[in-house]
């Protein structure tokens, strides 16, 4: 059904309002706050029939209104003017930017750290290859008869070790011939490409009947495959907010965020889009279903990207925080370009996506 300009003017309202206090909203609130020139009679009329289609709900012990995920819905692609940033924000987002990029070995971390601070909420952050890694050069280096480091060198010229023990003793001569074969057979090529049968093949070659050669493969898959990094800090950032104020609804909350493998599952913006809100029961994971995650794109060079992002709960400024994710990505992203921050139009806008299902 299509909502009347009334109602949407009424359900920004209560959105608006229930934001800011975090107690249901009542017709009153409304008539005093929002100047509608409706009455307290004709508002609560209204919010009824908004709670029948599903946009708003009452609490048992209240006799105000609260937004559901659909209300939410309806107000992020619809209703929910843009957040501007002003100066005095983008300036402060500009200096710590510039701060946390004095160390770029940490600058994923850094970055969720930052967005944590000054949005008061979970952040985390994601960087991610674009393109398939594969292996420059191996080296195995001999340590005793029973122990090596394998090195890998990877095609983006990052560097993987590993110390490895060996059930049977092994000689260095031994341990050459291993290394000469492995950069024979398996650099420049994909994880995908390196398969059973050249694993076996190698095994035949080398005569190894000690699982050496599937314990070196083994690494480098793993390698290769590790194209994502997950970062996330300011999980304690939950329990300042009502919402969490139930210990098993945050510890919920807290233990998936603890989870880098599960981050890696959360939503990520649309091709052509840069910011994606996703709200409450949107969510596939069960832990967030009374939650709601936020996430920006940018990009970090060397065909990689990385994803910036907050969890919170529903009741939050979604176009304040969705602006502050949008400017800190793009800043990210001319930083790493090697530019130099450039500032939006009157300070800052952004424009949160209108499709997000």
């Amino acid at each position: 059904m299509e909502l009347s300009e009334r109602k949407k003017q009424i359900l920004r309202a209560v959105v608006n309002i229930y934001i800011e206090t975090a107690e249901p909203v009542g017709s009153k609130a409304i008539v005093e706050s929002c100047g509608l020139g409706l009455s307290s009679a004709t508002i609560r009329n209204e919010m009824a029939e908004l709670k029948t289609l599903g946009y708003l709900e009452q609490p048992h012990t209240s006799a105000g209104r609260v937004p559901t995920a659909l209300g939410y819905r309806v107000y992020v692609n619809e209703l929910m003017e843009r957040h501007r940033l002003s100066l005095e924000e983008t300036e402060a987002i500009n200096e710590g930017l510039r701060s946390k990029m004095k160390q770029l070995d940490s600058l994923i971390s850094d970055a969720g750290q930052f967005v944590s601070m000054m949005t008061n909420l979970p952040a985390y952050s994601v960087s991610s290859r674009s393109h398939k890694l594969t292996a420059r050069k191996i080296e195995l280096v001999y340590v005793d008869e029973f122990t090596f480091i394998a090195v890998v060198i990877l095609s983006d010229n990052s560097v993987k070790n590993r110390m490895i023990r060996l059930m049977a003793p092994m000689s260095e001569p031994d341990l050459r011939r291993f290394n000469m074969i492995f950069n024979t057979n398996f650099v420049d090529i994909t994880e995908d490409m390196i398969t059973p049968q050249l694993i076996s093949a190698t095994e035949r070659v080398t005569g190894d009947e000690n699982g050496v050669v599937m314990t070196i493969a083994g690494f480098l898959l793993e390698t290769l495959g590790d194209v994502k990094h997950a970062f996330v800090t300011g999980t304690t950032h939950l329990l300042s907010h009502p919402e969490y104020q139930d210990v098993s609804k945050a510890r919920k909350v807290m233990s998936y965020l603890a989870d880098s493998s599960e981050m890696m599952k959360l939503p990520v913006p649309e091709q052509g889009s840069n910011v994606k809100i996703t709200i409450g029961p949107e969510n596939i994971a069960e832990e967030l279903k009374d939650s709601s995650v936020i996430v920006a794109r940018y990009n970090v060079g060397d065909d990689m990207q990385g994803l910036i992002g907050i969890v919170g709960p529903t009741r939050m400024d979604y176009s304040k925080v969705a602006a502050k994710l949008a400017y800190v990505a793009n800043a990210m992203s001319m930083l790493l370009s090697g530019g130099n921050i450039r500032l939006p139009e009157l300070g800052g806008s952004t424009e949160n996506d209108k499709k997000e299902n």
